[in-house]
């Protein structure tokens, strides 16, 4: 009986010890759920009024000492985290209300709040809008929080200023989490990250990480390990919308590590080069067709019959401008369509509030859905009435016209927009975000604000669906397919994360399904 070996005893001895270690963390993790956890703590709490208690130090000058209003205040700076195992996204708050999470501030009354994240995430600024439901009452101790997607490791601080009670008074997170829970950490010293597993799963993952190397080094194991339910090998590239890159990119990496033997090249060129190019494999056979998938940035109008779309996202684009023109405060359609219509060749011509400069446009190409929404959604469907005039935007002693260009993707547009002195363009609303050196543009009043046009309060016009364009039906068990589901069934973070709406929520089935894009 040769199994009955010394190594093989060993080996089926670690490997029993693993199982059990493994059973024991899948019972202790269901006891205590920590795959989606919201953490907060207080990292300071500090009295700054006139009224501190007797033999408390504490040292003010200026506003702190004169202010009436500061009277017994005290500054707290709160701590929010996600601290879990998964990310956390817009639809896993439970709240019933617009916004996701409450702070409570037991026996004293708000008066300002400061919002500070981490650098590289200034996405989530974006989401503490009155529209998402951020804010409080005046008079109130109670500070409601937007249902704020955040990926593991991330977090954000509150920085409150109250009156009226304490350092120490009671300071509740309320809310609830989809199969996960809010909760305190009790470290209290800034920027300390709590551990991840607490000391009985930390001891239980050694027991299972010993057991594991243990059967490494004695046996050698074959991998005939299938690849999860829906995964599929092979080659699939994914080619369109440049607006939508950032999110096609982020998901063809985490399926390619989800899914081994999938390879997913994103080649952004363009909504219309990219449907073009799909429906250019008419004579390739049915599996060649299936390794495309093409996006789009609303519905291309001159698809080929054998193609089929499927809207994935609502993406909301938005003008941009040079900084230094002042156009926070935003412009009509029909001053738009007038600067797009060439009759307007300085700024001031527009507005007498603007500087005497060249009006420059810096638009896409011809193959751009982009620009095909901004021409329907924007321009009442007329084309953009300035020929280009110049490769790189730069200024012609002619001065009888505006000047315009044509670049290849939304990064060149924001680029040139950024460095050029009159400058006009048009971009996805998420990497417009990215770029802090251009000014976002208002349309009649109306920011460009994702939360808002999902829950239907903003009448802002410039938006559209994103499409996948696929072949005509895919075939049974193909990567195409299975990347698409992916992206319906996990994509939900890495979408909003970008700007963009999933058409799989709730509030976005309607706007989804509106071909217009709203």
């Amino acid at each position: 009986m040769e199994w009955l070996s010394a190594e093989n005893i060993v080996a089926v001895a670690t490997a029993a010890v693993g199982i059990a270690a493994s059973a024991v963390m899948i019972w202790y993790e269901r006891r205590v759920p920590r795959r989606k956890r919201v953490g907060y703590r207080v990292q300071m709490d500090n009295p700054i009024g006139d009224g501190v208690q007797t033999g408390r130090a504490n040292v003010r000058l200026g506003l702190f000492d004169e202010a009436p209003g500061m009277h017994r205040a005290t500054l707290v700076l709160l701590r929010i985290e996600n601290d879990g195992s998964q990310g956390i996204a817009h639809e896993d708050y439970t709240s019933r209300e617009l916004h996701g999470l409450t702070v409570e501030f037991t026996d004293r009354v708000i008066h300002g709040v400061s919002v500070t994240q981490p650098s590289g995430i200034d996405h989530l600024m974006s989401h503490f809008t009155p529209h998402a439901g951020f804010g409080y009452d005046v008079g109130g101790n109670t500070l409601r929080i937007p249902r704020v997607p955040l990926n593991r490791g991330e977090h954000f601080k509150l920085l409150v200023l109250l009156s009226g009670g304490d350092v120490g008074c009671d300071i509740r997170l309320v809310g609830g989490i989809r199969e996960g829970e809010v909760h305190p950490n009790r470290s209290a010293t800034p920027d300390d990250k709590p551990p991840l597993f607490s000391r009985a799963a930390r001891l239980i993952t050694v027991i299972l990480t010993a057991s594991v190397v243990t059967l490494a080094s004695i046996v050698i194991v074959r991998d005939d390990t299938p690849a999860p339910l829906g995964c599929e090998k092979g080659t699939l590239t994914v080619v369109g919308s440049t607006a939508f890159a950032l999110v096609a990119k982020e998901l063809a990496r985490e399926y390619e590590k989800d899914c081994e033997g999938s390879d997913i090249k994103v080649e952004a060129r363009g909504s219309t080069a990219g449907v073009g190019e799909l429906a250019a494999m008419e004579g390739e056979s049915r599996g060649a067709r299936a390794s495309t998938i093409a996006f789009s940035d609303g519905r291309n109008k001159g698809a080929a019959p054998a193609l089929r779309a499927e809207p994935v996202a609502l993406s909301v684009f938005t003008l941009v401008a040079d900084r230094v023109l002042r156009l926070q405060r935003g412009l009509t359609l029909a001053q738009v369509r007038r600067v797009y219509s060439g009759t307007v060749r300085y700024w001031d011509e527009l507005d007498r509030a603007l500087p005497h400069w060249r009006v420059v446009l810096v638009s896409r190409d011809a193959d751009s859905g982009t620009r095909q929404v901004f021409q329907d959604r924007v321009l009442d469907g007329k084309w953009e009435g300035v020929p280009s005039t110049s490769l790189g935007c730069d200024l012609k002693e002619d001065e009888s016209a505006p000047v315009r260009c044509e670049l290849d993707n939304t990064e060149d547009v924001l680029k040139k927009v950024a460095a050029t002195r009159g400058a006009i363009g048009y971009s996805e609303l998420g990497q417009a975000i990215l770029r802090r050196t251009v000014t976002r543009v208002p349309l009649d009043g109306a920011d460009a604000d994702v939360n808002a046009i999902e829950y239907d309060e903003s009448p802002y016009p410039y938006r559209g669906v994103e499409y996948a364009y696929t072949y005509g039906d895919l075939p049974a068990a193909s990567l195409a397919g299975s990347f698409l589901n992916y992206v319906r069934n996990h994509g939900q973070t890495a979408i909003r994360n970008n700007g963009h709406i999933p058409c799989t929520s709730t509030e976005a089935e309607r706007l989804c399904d509106d071909s217009s894009g709203g």
